[in-house]
């Protein structure tokens, strides 16, 4: 999957979603200030790879920092890390700072944060760096077939 085919993919998903411009941004803190968002609200979707070579989303609030140490116990690997940014744009389809919740052109597990679910929708990299997308957190779970679980902290 590509940016054009996000739209679409959404679309023929029939799901409820939102795209909002903003200035080009790569970094979460920065999207949510220029697009006027709660950081809170904003996903970091995380391209990682287990030690087994698998590649998984983790999907975070902005103003928390993943626990790969939970993740790799709640998915039964030794150790899980985030895979370098041109390599992510490689498996997702997207670029970081532009990444989606949803539709990558990967096939990937994914597992969502548990805190996310306190709200109706969050919001995520809408394809490119210049576009946030907002979506039903239900639908971000449904849509990936997503584990929830606690996989943040606040340090």
């Amino acid at each position: 999957m590509d940016n054009v085919d996000l739209e679409v993919y959404l679309k023929q998903a029939g799901v409820w979603h939102k795209f909002i411009g903003k200035p080009e941004t790569v970094h979460t803190s920065d999207a949510a200030k220029a697009a006027g968002v709660e950081l809170r609200r904003l996903t970091k979707n995380l391209i990682s790879q287990t030690d087994r070579g698998e590649n998984v989303v983790l999907i975070v609030p902005g103003d928390r920092k993943v626990d790969l140490k939970a993740a790799a116990k709640l998915l039964s690997v030794r150790n899980i890390s985030l895979v370098p940014f041109d390599q992510a744009e490689k498996i997702s389809g997207y670029s970081p700072g532009g990444t989606p919740s949803v539709g990558h052109r990967t096939k990937m597990r994914v597992v969502v944060d548990r805190s996310l679910l306190q709200y109706d929708t969050v919001y995520c990299g809408g394809g490119f760096r210049d576009r946030l997308l907002e979506l039903k957190t239900t639908d971000i779970i449904r849509l990936n077939n997503a584990i929830v679980a606690d996989i943040s902290n606040t340090s």
